[in-house]
């Protein structure tokens, strides 16, 4: 059996002759240590996979085998499915309607893909009728076996309270070293957790997880916000990205030909500020890949697009996320956060 292959085509360095642990099926194979103990949290700690559970893995090629390894360990369990989907073209992009099919039957979902499935009506279907799971936009191997081995008791301590915090405020005010300044508003939205436990029907979260976030008030947001981490689709930012926002929408992009183009492309909704987030991972670090930026201990992020699963009203086709790595951030005047370390 040959090694999935990863993005730039050479073979996985997850897949190493060993002389002890799990053998793959045709059996000339093994996994890596790191890799079991990462996936067997993900199916145990995390998820709570029981036996006789519906489960399915979908995946794509760029993420094939942090899939396989996944599905290889539920097997010990239950009776797994394994679908390989093409790349999506764009974060927030539908999977086929037999996948979503799929998922709605399912009671158990762990989505290891390139683009993020995480807003799509496929993903928000399948926990509105009970299905609970995981999503995992653009998880490399290093990712996967370094950041999901986490503690998430210490992680769910900090996210809730930020998430009561941001449930409870009406205004966030985001500053950045570089002199920008935006003006969030926030009443009457609930700030939501993402801790890594996906016990319970109908419960969502990323892996690796540690975010608080919530959907402001479309229409309200104003002011400028300088993205110096990341930006998906873009990955890593060479160049920083100044975003002007007026009546809640990017006006202008400055710093990136291809984010302009991008937003370009799309309409008003894809341009409506959708999403505010604070990281809280303590292991996470920036990277270039969004999924992990964004849980960076004391980043933010802000996104743009479909916000419908988190309470939000703006039905858009993406869902794009860009990473301030050391911000400060004020809740109804309050500072909370001061250049990327936690006043709380």
């Amino acid at each position: 059996m040959r090694a999935p292959p990863l993005r730039n085509g050479k073979k996985s360095i997850g897949w190493r002759r060993q002389t002890r642990h799990s053998r793959t099926s045709a059996g000339s194979k093994v996994l890596t240590n790191k890799l079991i103990k990462a996936a067997n949290i993900t199916i145990h700690d995390c998820l709570g996979v029981k036996k006789g559970e519906r489960v399915v893995v979908v995946t794509d090629e760029p993420c094939r085998t942090v899939g396989y390894v996944l599905w290889d360990r539920l097997r010990q369990i239950t009776d797994p499915i394994l679908i390989e989907i093409a790349p999506r073209q764009i974060h927030g992009q539908e999977p086929p309607k037999m996948v979503a099919e799929i998922l709605k039957t399912s009671n158990v979902f762990i989505m290891p893909t390139s683009r993020s499935l995480s807003h799509t009506r496929a993903r928000i279907e399948a926990c509105r009728r009970g299905a609970r799971g995981a999503t995992m936009p653009g998880v490399t191997l290093q990712m996967f076996e370094r950041t999901v081995n986490v503690d998430y008791k210490r992680i769910a301590r900090l996210t809730t309270k930020i998430a009561t915090l941001l449930s409870k405020a009406k205004q966030a005010t985001i500053t950045t070293q570089h002199g920008t300044r935006l003006e969030i508003y926030l009443t009457g939205r609930k700030g939501y957790i993402d801790t890594g436990s996906i016990k319970k029907p109908g419960q969502f979260s990323n892996l690796p997880a540690g975010e608080a976030y919530i959907a402001p008030l479309e229409g309200r947001s104003n002011g400028s916000a300088l993205i110096d981490g990341s930006f998906a689709p873009i990955g890593f930012l060479k160049e920083k990205v100044l975003l002007e926002i007026e009546g809640g929408k990017i006006t202008k992009v400055r710093g990136n030909r291809k984010l302009k183009y991008i937003f370009d492309k799309y309409g008003k909704k894809e341009r409506t500020l959708c999403e505010f987030g604070v990281g809280t991972n303590y292991k996470a670090k920036i990277t270039g890949e969004v999924l992990e930026d964004e849980k960076v201990l004391g980043s933010i992020h802000i996104a743009f697009g479909n916000n419908l699963g988190f309470g939000g009203k703006n039905k858009a086709k993406i869902h794009l996320d860009g990473v301030i790595k050391a911000p400060s951030v004020w809740l109804d005047g309050k500072l909370i956060i001061k250049k990327g370390k936690f006043l709380i």
